[in-house]
């Protein structure tokens, strides 16, 4: 496995200059002392990789995360020719609410995403009060932001482990921005299917829009609580940010309300739409936190973040069949693709895994990997710092797709899940494919 990793440089004993390489650095002419060297070298440090990502995973201490951040970022410094991202974010600017929160850049929807919403929403939320600038530091409840950052945090790494193992790759400032926009999108989805959600339509539309003033507020530097606060703050560390993806976001929990809503999609461009403004709205969430390599775009960037996002939808669709027509009476599965492979509602419903939900499964699944497949041609467009934390993503929850196949495809009494030996395993591997060797 050594032999075949790529190296960043090779020391000679002899000269003490740098040499850089590509992956057959070691050849037969070089001196027995600079190979001893070499092999060490990458040994020591593969070792080293994996052991931080065992103890970010097992213990999640601030010294673990920290570690790992600083081996990137000393594996990007010596790294020949590799794109430094120039962004820099401040750490003295004034006090969220004492300057309005400037947004610029916005960024281009993607075209398939052909509906806007209407301007002028002016609703008041019936839970909960938008607060004046001057009384948003009461929202905090006495928090300090470290505090609020570390609350978006507990509910990131409890609910979304995957992700946020991802997220300890990124420094610090990066990692609470997308704590923040993380929790935002959480708690917009938990209008519609959280615990403790209303049976009534009315009274979910009427929260939706609550929501969506909250969201206007928000952009403004206006917030009710310590979550908010978390992201009004990362808008302002982070400029650039539309606010349409978070609009489209919201749009996407309407489709899921019941009566109004949707339960049912009749075909694929029905559920693109669909994937599009639950999943892919995060991507365009974070390009900014993220950042783009030296020639590159966010226009360019967008495409593959947007792929990233019906992949992972397409993934979560597919694991939880059963959950959500059990639960909830949804059938995500285009009626179109049923019907092509002679799969019935009352099959789902009876949770029938036969030959033609087989090749229903196998059909679906193949498109999700095409889409993941155009999600990594964007990795090497993102900023340095954001690759591994994108590609470790993708590649562990691309990993439930191997999951479903190992069940037999049987997603109506078994969960696919990653196991977190497989997690850590996986890691190396992302590492050495953000370097662009092909494993």
């Amino acid at each position: 496995f050594f032999d075949n990793m790529a190296c960043s440089e090779q020391i000679s004993v002899v000269s003490k200059q740098p040499k850089y390489c590509a992956l057959d650095c070691c050849t037969d002419s070089t001196p027995s002392s600079t190979r001893m060297v070499h092999n060490r070298s990458k040994a020591a440090f593969l070792m080293l990789l994996f052991c931080v990502a065992v103890a970010a995973l097992l213990h999640d201490n601030q010294a673990a995360s920290s570690t790992i951040t600083a081996t990137w970022a000393s594996v990007s410094s010596t790294r020949p020719g590799t794109p430094r991202f120039s962004t820099q974010v401040s750490s003295r600017r004034p006090p969220l609410g004492q300057r309005p929160l400037t947004v610029a850049g916005a960024m281009q929807v993607p075209q398939r995403e052909s509906e806007k919403l209407k301007p002028g929403v002016t609703t008041t939320h019936v839970r909960m009060p938008v607060q004046e600038a001057g009384e948003a530091l009461v929202a905090m409840q006495g928090k300090t932001p470290e505090e609020a950052y570390a609350e978006v945090e507990s509910t990131m790494q409890h609910f979304a482990k995957t992700f946020y193992l991802g997220s300890k790759f990124f420094s610090l400032p990066k990692r609470k921005a997308i704590w923040a926009i993380y929790v935002w999108c959480r708690r917009t989805d938990e209008i519609v299917d959280g615990p403790e959600v209303s049976e009534d339509p009315d009274v979910l539309t009427e929260e939706l829009a609550a929501w969506e003033q909250r969201l206007d507020n928000l952009f403004q530097g206006k917030f009710v609580d310590a979550a908010e606060f978390a992201l009004a703050d990362s808008l302002e560390a982070f400029p650039g940010s539309s606010k349409q993806p978070y609009y489209d976001m919201i749009e996407g929990m309407r489709m899921d309300l019941p009566v109004v809503g949707k339960n049912r999609y009749d075909t694929w461009d029905d559920l693109y739409l669909y994937c599009y403004r639950v999943a892919s709205t995060v991507g365009l969430m974070t390009l900014p936190v993220m950042g783009t390599s030296p020639g590159y775009t966010f226009d360019e960037a967008t495409p593959p973040a947007v792929a990233l996002g019906i992949a992972l939808q397409i993934t979560n669709i597919l694991r939880d069949v059963g959950e959500d027509y059990r639960d909830r009476g949804r059938i995500y599965l285009p009626l179109e693709d049923m019907a092509r492979f002679g799969v019935t509602e009352q099959q789902i419903a009876d949770q029938i895994v036969d030959s033609n939900y087989i090749n229903l499964m196998k059909f679906e699944i193949n498109r999700a990997r095409e889409y993941y497949r155009l999600a990594r041609s964007g990795i090497p467009m993102l900023s340095s710092e954001a690759r591994m934390p994108v590609q470790s993503s993708l590649d562990l929850y691309s990993q439930i797709l191997d999951a479903v196949e190992e069940n037999g495809y049987d997603n109506f009494r078994q969960r696919a899940y990653v196991s977190n030996f497989k997690k850590l395993v996986t890691l190396p591997f992302s590492w050495l494919r953000t370097w662009g060797i092909p494993i």
